[in-house]
């Protein structure tokens, strides 16, 4: 038989591990900005790209598409040349996909940074971003499957089906998740409205847990447990069960994310009935991989990348128990809108997604630089430290999460509300200290890996090219004896992605055709009309603002939160809400009704400063609001986006809607003159005060 010589391709591979270590700390430095600014609001500094509302997305998007996403492909570029004993298919194509990977990340901060954003949690990037992501997981994919296409190695391993799965289903949920109507270069509006805007976002924002934080780490961790461990992997049959039940039952359960929402009743229950079968795959993976290290713990004891990979795997292990848990009506009613909720996704992003980078990181450089770990020691200690801090930061806040729903629920015996909502937010502002000690620990571990790689680096001699040599494939695969259909797949990686996709598909085309078609899941409100050009101005100011990262606008069908803020919140208030904002956690209170509660002078001093109006707030204050202008050319361009995606305003609104704009402005203007305060009838401060006193006053009683 004829052996070929070729070389592995580890210039990329470096490449991307580089811009893992330097996106992680960029992410980590970002959130403990945000975590000190719950408790410190003038770290906020009175400047728009520093405050909360904006750092909270910078942030998000650092760790999750830059430290992260860096790393799926540092370990994907590095495994699967190796699992198909091939070199990447283009050496142009991985140069493209790093630049263009990190084009997207700079631009992405910078628009974030900049108030430029689609308001949707982890999708808040604008068009031209979405396309340029479209764009380099479409060369991706081609680099991947032409790899495997020309593979030495017939079998497809257990991590390549998660690499291919991963590709297919990020695809989908980027582009259905994205359609929007642009009506400027970084402005544009969900295609999408309030409940089925809801649905969509949380089915793709859960399936991105699913598919760019778990699927991808999970073909790592069954290729490198396995090499770090020098064992095979404990179960094949397992890894079968695994995969597939994993990708058919995760698309189903983004409902979760609604419960007691105005999202329709059945939708709510299939949420939550596949997230509690997604407890067998998650822990059946998870056992998968601590049974790999059956008979090799007095390894663990001495090789930090087995420490970090066996407490990666038992986060993974505590995430996707706890997970199905809080989809369980009963806890959720508790846990939602709480700090409950941000314990829950940390122990997964710091402990199996960060752990596991590191684990892979300390295994990988130290190869291709041909020399041992500068110091193991050194290793241990980021370790420890790193463990302490996941302990510090998740601990303190599940504190925090449980004491703000106790308190916001609890009564005195005349039946009133014992608490108002700024004293479950000063109550637990220790939690939130001790939340960015256990953040800065964290961060102080990663800078230890970066010296000790470093070092490391320094002493070894890389090796760009890595020489191998394999058995050509042979043109005809033949099975010996019978073929389970399995082992059929396994083969055939074309087959492999159509019958990915499909499992995957299922789950979202069966919510999604009747959220869409079936008009009973959408009741309208005849009370409920347009929002007015003004309205429109200001919304766009509160979503720029980042105001739906503490603030809900949906109020559950609880006595407390009834009591608290009004009437529960129906499906037919949204149908004009281009993008949704009920939000997904209550630093502030909800929103809903906010209408009317308050004169135009109490807004306008709340965002001058919020201490004035709310003694002990730890909300920033926005002076820039008062000084910038909104920019009425662009009013005609929002009416006609908004009547193309069904508003109904009048035919030909947008020639005359600056002049109602104008008139409505002035009232306001005159209301804060009476107070004597002097603003101009274009200032921001103006528009967005609008918008707040329009909030629920359609359905007032």
């Amino acid at each position: 038989m004829q052996i070929e010589q070729f070389s592995y391709d580890n210039k990329i591979v470096k490449w991307f591990a580089f811009a893992t270590i330097l996106w992680a700390i960029v992410g980590m430095l970002a959130g403990l900005w945000a975590a000190i600014a719950l408790y410190y609001p003038a770290i906020n500094l009175n400047f728009a790209p520093t405050t909360f509302g904006r750092m909270r997305p910078v942030h998000t998007n650092a760790v999750i598409f830059a430290f992260v996403g860096n790393g799926i492909f540092m370990g994907v570029y590095y495994s699967l040349q190796r699992l198909c004993k091939a070199r990447m298919f283009s050496d142009l194509l991985s140069k493209i996909h790093f630049w263009g990977w990190q084009s997207i990340i700079v631009a992405a901060a910078l628009t974030l940074w900049a108030g430029y954003t689609t308001g949707k949690e982890y999708a808040e990037l604008e068009w031209p971003i979405d396309i340029a992501i479209t764009l380099v997981w479409v060369v991706f994919g081609i680099n991947i499957f032409g790899t495997i296409l020309k593979r030495r190695e017939s079998h497809l391993y257990v991590a390549i089906w998660f690499y291919i799965a991963t590709w297919v289903t990020v695809a989908m949920l980027h582009i259905v998740n994205s359609f929007e109507l642009p009506i400027s270069l970084f402005k544009s509006y969900s295609w999408y409205a309030g409940v089925q805007d809801a649905l969509v976002q949380w089915w793709y924002g859960h399936n991105a847990v699913a598919f760019f934080l778990t699927t991808p780490y999970l073909g790592l961790m069954y290729y490198f447990l396995p090499k770090a461990a020098n064992r095979p992997v404990y179960s094949y049959r397992l890894s079968i069960i695994h995969f597939w039940a994993l990708i058919f039952l995760y698309i189903w359960a983004g409902p979760h994310h609604l419960l007691y929402t105005a999202l329709p009743d059945w939708a709510q229950s299939l949420g939550v009935v596949f997230s509690v079968m997604l407890i067998a795959p998650s822990w059946g993976g998870m056992l998968n991989g601590l049974f790999t290290l059956r008979g090799a713990w007095d390894k663990v004891r001495e090789e930090p990348v087995l420490k970090f990979l066996v407490v990666a795997i038992t986060c993974y292990g505590m995430a996707t128990f706890e997970g199905p848990m809080l989809s369980l009506k009963s806890v959720n009613a508790i846990a939602h809108f709480s700090d409950w909720i941000v314990a829950h996704v940390h122990v997964g992003a710091l402990g199996w997604n960060g752990f596991l980078t590191f684990g892979v990181l300390y295994w990988l450089i130290p190869r291709m630089y041909n020399t041992p770990l500068y110091s193991k020691k050194l290793a241990g200690t980021h370790f420890w430290i790193g463990t302490i801090g996941i302990i510090l930061y998740a601990i303190p806040l599940y504190w925090a999460g449980f004491a703000q729903s106790m308190m916001w629920k609890q009564f005195t015996e005349e039946g009133q509300l014992k608490f108002q909502f700024l004293e479950t937010v000063t109550h637990i502002i220790p939690m939130y200290i001790t939340r960015s000690i256990g953040g800065t620990l964290y961060l102080a571990g990663a800078l230890i890996m970066v010296y000790n790689l470093y070092k490391t680096m320094k002493a070894g001699s890389f090796v760009a090219n890595e020489e191998a040599e394999a058995a050509p494939l042979p043109k005809e695969i033949k099975a010996h004896g019978k073929e389970h259909w399995h082992r059929w797949i396994e083969k055939r990686p074309i087959q492999m992605l159509v019958f990915s996709f499909v499992a995957v598909a299922i789950g979202g085309v069966l919510e999604f055709v009747p959220a869409f078609l079936v008009k009973s899941n959408v009741p309208t409100i005849s009370s409920v009309k347009p929002y007015t050009p003004l309205e429109l101005h200001g919304r766009d100011i509160y979503v720029r603002e980042g105001c739906y990262t503490c603030h809900s606008q949906m109020i559950r069908p609880f006595r407390d939160e009834v009591a608290r803020y009004g009437e529960y919140s129906k499906a037919g208030e949204f149908v004009y809400d281009h993008p949704f904002q009920w939000g997904s956690k209550r630093t502030g209170p909800d929103l809903a009704r906010e209408g009317g509660k308050y004169p135009d002078s109490w807004h306008y001093n709340h965002m001058l400063d919020p201490t004035s109006m709310s003694p002990g707030s730890i909300m920033p204050s926005y002076p820039w609001l008062f000084d910038d202008k909104i920019d009425t050319t662009l009013t005609p361009k929002m009416i006609k986006a908004m009547q193309t995606l069904g508003v109904p305003y009048e035919k030909d609104y947008a020639t005359i809607a600056n002049k109602d704009l104008n008139t409505q402005a002035n009232a306001i203007r005159i209301n804060l003159k009476m107070e004597k305060i002097e603003v101009g009838k274009h200032d921001e401060i103006v528009a967005l005060i609008a918008y707040l006193q329009r909030m629920g006053t359609d359905i007032k009683k």
